[in-house]
């Protein structure tokens, strides 16, 4: 295991006071803060080698392209793609599912063809899908879940059909920690000629990911739950796929040559990437992905799977707790609650998520971009506690000392 405090000195942010307590940052699935070796990176760019990238011949557009498509690269060993051509860069994992979501709607579905996602999905894996129902008239299907938050798989080949098109799912819920068993669902939607999106924004910052392995046709991620910039993502798709798909976005960069009559697009990846890129995030998210290479994924796992262990055993421990989500080993660094009084009184999880702030206690609350799992669950919301690298026991702690504070107010 690695150092703790060693660690927690790259995040300066991490020692400030919020109203007059030390800030325990536990809203991390949301975005997590950002190492001194990720904004130096990025300042030192702006600051000697900033220029557009891929078209220019003087020096600096010149090293300005060799560190953005360095980044390239980068990613592609992160998340063991074959080719560096299957690495699309995008705005975050949103726009990558709304990419795919377009492009392939447009070219591989017809009216009345179906997509299957779940009952779990961020709205980013729900909307654009629901978006090209509107205009395409095809068919989105989800799967249930189980009352502890798991996929039927069972569920999901009964739901499969001679319509069924395509299947996008999140690798980890971002509200219950779920991690969904990726490598069974490629298998069975495989084998019936299905290709798979995987939204992989809650899985690639906290465990070890191979596209090749899960044999997944689509894979997305964001930089800024990672330790990069924000604005910057990937979209990992196998070749094949990039190949038959049209683009999403048409302009500079992505284009061969263009005339009155006809256009014709770029080689991968530049296909999809229409526009001047930001090359400097892109470095940035390299940095980020040298930095959680220095700690190691499997370091980073063991570290938050025992933060997350411990702060279940201590919630456990509260009467009025409510949790939400699968046990381990299906359970990755998030957990989700609500709370009720000493009397049986509900406290609201907006009061819960004000009064730990107070304390200097960051957390979600809401419904974290997922009405119809809340719906599922019969809920309005829940507050969350993420983890990162760099959270300790002692925040643990402090959260649920919070907590405990809060119910004995009510």
């Amino acid at each position: 295991m690695y150092n703790i405090n060693k660690v927690r000195e790259n995040f300066p942010i991490l020692s400030r006071e919020v109203y007059g307590k030390p800030l325990v940052y536990l809203d991390n699935a949301a975005t997590t803060q950002k190492p001194l070796c990720v904004l130096d990176a990025m300042r030192e760019e702006y600051l000697n080698v900033n220029a557009n990238v891929h078209r220019g011949v003087h020096y600096l557009s010149q090293q300005a392209t060799d560190l953005h498509e360095a980044a390239r690269e980068k990613v592609r060993q992160f998340i063991h793609a074959d080719k560096i051509e299957e690495i699309v860069f995008t705005r975050g994992t949103t726009e990558a599912i709304n990419l795919v979501a377009s492009s392939f709607c447009e070219s591989q579905m017809k009216e009345g063809d179906e997509v299957i996602v779940t009952e779990m999905e961020h709205h980013s894996n729900i909307v654009p899908w629901q978006l090209q129902a509107v205009k395409r008239g095809i068919i989105v299907k989800h799967l249930p879940i189980t009352d502890d938050g798991q996929l039927d798989l069972s569920s999901f080949i009964s739901h499969l059909s001679s319509r069924t098109k395509f299947v996008s799912v999140a690798h980890v819920s971002n509200v219950l920690g779920t991690v969904n068993p990726i490598d069974e669902i490629v298998k069975i939607a495989h084998a019936h000629d299905i290709p798979v999106l995987v939204d992989g924004a809650q899985s690639a910052p906290h465990f070890p990911v191979d596209v090749q392995a899960l044999d997944c046709d689509f894979f997305a991620f964001s930089g800024h739950k990672m330790y990069g910039p924000t604005g910057i993502g990937v979209l990992y798709g196998k070749e094949q796929w990039l190949e038959k798909l049209p683009p999403y976005q048409g302009g500079g960069e992505m284009i061969d040559k263009v005339t009155w009559e006809k256009t014709t697009f770029e080689r991968l990846p530049f296909k999809f990437e229409a526009g001047t890129p930001d090359y400097v995030a892109t470095h940035g998210l390299a940095k980020a992905i040298e930095f959680i290479d220095s700690i190691g994924l499997h370091n980073i796992q063991i570290h938050e799977q025992e933060l997350t262990r411990y702060c279940i055993e201590q919630f456990q421990s509260i009467d009025g707790m409510c949790l939400y989500g699968p046990d381990f080993p299906c359970k990755d660094a998030v957990v989700s609650f609500n709370v009720t009084s000493y009397g049986g009184e509900n406290i609201h999880h907006l009061d819960v998520g004000t009064l730990l702030d107070r304390l200097g206690i960051a957390v979600r609350t809401g419904h974290h971009c997922a009405q119809p799992l809340m719906n599922r669950l019969g809920i309005s919301g829940t507050v969350r506690a993420s983890f990162a690298l760099y959270n300790t026991k002692e925040e643990v702690d402090a959260l649920v000392a919070g907590v405990r504070r809060i119910i004995g107010m009510f």
